[in-house]
């Protein structure tokens, strides 16, 4: 069974209900700040967290003097404008009491659809993560279009999930799990605690949504679950209106887990081994050896570089006779990994004109 207590790199999602009180339009600071106090008890275990938050809108239509009902696109973009500042500092302030860094991120999902983009996602989150900062995740509303209209943070929590490897993954909601129909309209319906494989059953079993500010359903957090699990990442959905929704979920609250069938680092590798190779890298002995003592592929280790192929493609890694040793992730194009193979590090800059990562390859970006 999974539980949070086994978490080490945990993204929360905070719906905009939870966030916003729907009447008035304005930030639930009380439940901002145990969250918060939620927040502080996960890193002081040593707990790796990211936030992905709804509400942007939801707050600045309410500055802005917006009717309720349905906005334009051109009026929600508007209200996520004004609504963003207001969310950031609002997190920004409930975590500094707690000696906590925040960072605003802004993302589409097509941020995780693009190689390069996504690698560079990757590497701000982690280089945040790894200085202790809690990022705070949120579409980029102000020029996303197809996010507004059908989008949802649920699926961006869970692509979020799988760029920075988390092994857990929370949707904060109004809702305290998956029923086998909408218990709203249906008094026999019952919360399934715990769901091992999402078959078409499953998924037939998601709703609409059932909050004004919500943009997503069931349907969506259903979705999230098959990417996150997809990816080893286990999932849970919960009620998120306790003061403190997490030690609340730690102490039985009601919820539904999808459970993950491996790790998120054997899920990566398995997923980078199944590409189609854009080229190939040959390494020297020294090289090779390194990369099985669990060492990132430098390029002073390459002899030749083969084929074309931009940054984020997949390429086959050989070893000093032509056997492949497996794939990676370049973070190089073709062009520029030709130019630096067989230099040291350091020397990537003069020979490039500008500073570039150590690493051809990360660790973390092959299978071997």
């Amino acid at each position: 069974m999974a539980s949070l207590s086994s978490a080490k790199r945990l993204v929360i999602k905070i719906g905009s209900a939870l966030l916003v009180d729907r009447n008035s339009g304005r930030l639930k600071a009380a439940w901002l700040h145990c969250l918060a106090e939620d927040v502080a008890e996960a890193k002081s275990r040593g707990v790796d967290v990211v936030l992905v938050s709804s509400g942007s809108i939801a707050l600045g239509r309410q500055v802005l003097g917006l009717s309720d009902g349905a906005l334009s696109l051109e009026q929600s973009q508007a209200a996520a404008a004004v609504g963003q500042i207001r969310l950031a500092r609002a997190y920004e302030e409930a975590l500094q009491l707690h000696g906590i860094t925040t960072a605003q991120v802004l993302l589409t999902l097509e941020d995780s659809a693009n190689r390069r983009r996504y690698l560079n996602t990757r590497a701000t989150l982690e280089q945040l993560l790894g200085l202790g900062a809690v990022p705070i995740v949120n579409e980029n509303d102000t020029v996303a279009t197809d996010e507004i209209r059908f989008g949802d943070n649920d699926r961006l929590a869970a692509q979020v999930a799988v760029t920075v490897g988390a092994d857990k993954l929370v949707l904060l909601s109004d809702v305290d799990g998956l029923y086998t129909a909408n218990p709203q309209i249906d008094p026999t319906a019952k919360r399934l605690s715990v769901i091992e494989h999402i078959t078409p059953e499953i998924e037939a079993m998601a709703g609409d949504p059932t909050s004004g500010l919500s943009k997503g359903g069931m349907k969506t957090k259903v979705m999230a679950a098959k990417t996150a699990v997809g990816a080893g990442c286990a999932m849970v959905i919960s009620e998120g209106s306790a003061l403190r929704p997490l030690k609340a979920l730690m102490e039985g609250a009601s919820c539904t887990w999808f459970l993950a069938e491996s790790d998120p680092q054997a899920a990566r590798k398995l997923w980078i081994g199944t590409m189609k190779p854009q080229g190939n890298v040959k390494l020297d002995a020294g090289a090779a050896r390194a990369l099985g003592q669990g060492k990132s592929l430098l390029p002073a280790g390459v002899i030749s570089v083969s084929g074309e192929f931009g940054r984020g493609d997949p390429v086959d890694i050989l070893g000093p006779s032509g056997e492949t040793l497996g794939k990676g992730l370049m973070r190089y194009t073709a062009q520029e990994a030709e130019a630096i193979k067989g230099h040291k590090s350091q020397e990537i800059e003069a020979i490039l004109g500008y500073p570039g990562r150590a690493a051809l390859i990360h660790r973390d970006d092959m299978a071997l």
